[in-house]
């Protein structure tokens, strides 16, 4: 006979889950620059949304899409890229696009703010890709710190409570054998140290 599972152990896998995917890297790559760009353009929001949806696409849009190519060929096992093996490529891809969109955005003269935000993104990408070539740290736990930290930046004590969601994506990633605990605490330290400095100093 089947063992039979404990419903509170399917409910909070079930939370872990979403958790994962609500605060994907690739989600908060699409909407960190949409907070950024219309907290900086402010009140003429249509003109945030605009600068934006340009940065959204280098930042998010592309890198996500090769992954889910990626997926698509047989070439990555899923689109959180669990084995550490597989992330050299798309990790490399990811950090050409949003080092392209951090040029045109820089070129058509986009708010700082926006564009220290993609530098962030840049930074932190670039010290995941670094690290995951010897050991798999927790991209979701470097990026959910980062944007964490720049959202603290901006608005100050008002979103101190937003670390309770750093710890709950650890959570997850822990509750679903993705990561260790150690794996999870690294990758937000990495997050944080990156994107709290790197904005201050460039937005």
């Amino acid at each position: 006979m089947p063992t039979a599972v404990d419903p509170s152990t399917r409910r909070t896998t079930r939370l872990a889950r979403a958790t994962t995917e609500v605060f994907a890297p690739a989600v908060l790559a699409a909407v960190m620059p949409l907070v950024v760009a219309v907290h900086s353009t402010a009140p003429a929001v249509a003109v945030g949304l605009g600068w934006a949806a340009l940065a959204v696409l280098f930042c998010s849009a592309v890198p996500y899409g090769i992954i889910w190519l990626g997926v698509r060929r047989g070439q990555l096992t899923d689109h959180h890229i669990g084995v550490r093996s597989q992330r050299r490529r798309p990790l490399a891809y990811g950090l050409l696009s949003v080092l392209s969109g951090l040029a045109l955005l820089v070129l058509l003269e986009a708010p700082r703010p926006l564009v220290a935000m993609v530098v962030v993104m840049l930074a932190v990408l670039a010290a995941v890709t670094a690290v995951n070539q010897v050991w798999k740290l927790s991209a979701h736990a470097a990026v959910s710190a980062g944007s964490v930290a720049v959202l603290i930046v901006l608005f100050g004590l008002l979103a101190v409570p937003l670390l309770a969601l750093v710890a709950l994506v650890g959570w997850s990633r822990v509750r679903l054998g993705d990561h260790t605990l150690g794996q999870v605490f690294a990758g937000a330290t990495v997050g944080a140290l990156v994107g709290a400095p790197t904005f201050v100093l460039l937005g």
